[in-house]
């Protein structure tokens, strides 16, 4: 599912009449003092009754959600005012589900963590039914939330690593925590150089081999000094080779 970027989502109360595209255009203008520089596209979904502004920046958006507090009012020719729901796209109200975090962390604990994220309405547990023996939690919260900014997929709660997860939810890098991709393709992931796919095994008698030919003490004292240490760096790279658990 394509997530929309740098987007206000207003929705409408769907009870309302139907309102004009010059309406919202003035309504936007006017109410909201949206800055006609900053707005790149104004998309009017009539079915949801929702309009999505797509605006320059992500500052731009948190300014406007800052200032009208989330909550905007439009008034109709009939004079009667309607509520509208001002939030980022993609977000606004959810349902987070919560893994794997123990039940000894308290609820103000998570709260306090997913506060960066949004405001927190209220948390439930997530039970066993009936028709189990032991109709218990089963160890997993729900969190309601209005949220102004996505939750990564993986957050550390009291030293506990915990799966988050909801509707509209974007890719999460597991190693880093980034949204927009996956770790395969993570930019901040090192990459270690592979090793040869068949490497033939160096032996003392093709070090010797390429050793200069002369005779005597000289000779010794090659094999024993230059020859000896290749052979120390031969054992460490045969080794790597042959090691079935040697990853690269």
């Amino acid at each position: 599912m394509a997530i929309r970027s740098n987007t206000i989502a207003f929705t409408f109360d769907p009870a309302i009449p139907r309102i004009t595209a010059h309406d919202i255009h003035v309504w936007l203008h006017a109410e909201i003092r949206i800055l006609e520089q900053k707005v790149q596209m104004i998309q009017i979904d009539c079915i949801k009754r929702q309009v999505y502004v797509k605006v320059t920046d992500k500052n731009y958006i948190l300014s406007i959600i800052n200032g009208t507090g989330g909550h905007g009012e439009y008034k109709h020719h009939t004079g009667e005012i309607s509520p509208v729901e001002i939030a980022v796209a993609g977000m606004g109200y959810k349902k987070i589900r919560v893994a794997n975090l123990p039940p000894e962390v308290l609820d103000d604990t998570l709260r306090a963590t997913l506060a960066p994220f949004g405001q927190v309405l209220n948390i439930k547990n997530e039970m066993w039914a009936q028709t189990y023996r032991y109709p218990v939690a089963i160890g997993v919260r729900h969190v309601n939330i209005m949220l102004t900014q996505h939750v990564p997929l993986h957050l550390v709660i009291a030293g506990q690593r915990v799966l988050i997860s909801y509707d509209g939810q974007p890719i999460t890098c597991y190693g880093y925590g980034d949204t927009g991709h996956l770790h395969p393709t993570c930019p901040c992931r090192q990459r270690r150089a592979p090793f040869p796919s068949s490497t033939k095994p160096v032996t003392y008698a093709t070090i010797k081999a390429t050793m200069p030919q002369s005779s005597g003490d000289q000779l010794g004292d090659n094999i024993h000094g230059e020859s000896s240490h290749l052979l120390e760096n031969v054992v460490e790279s045969n080794d790597q080779n042959m090691d079935p658990t040697a990853r690269p």
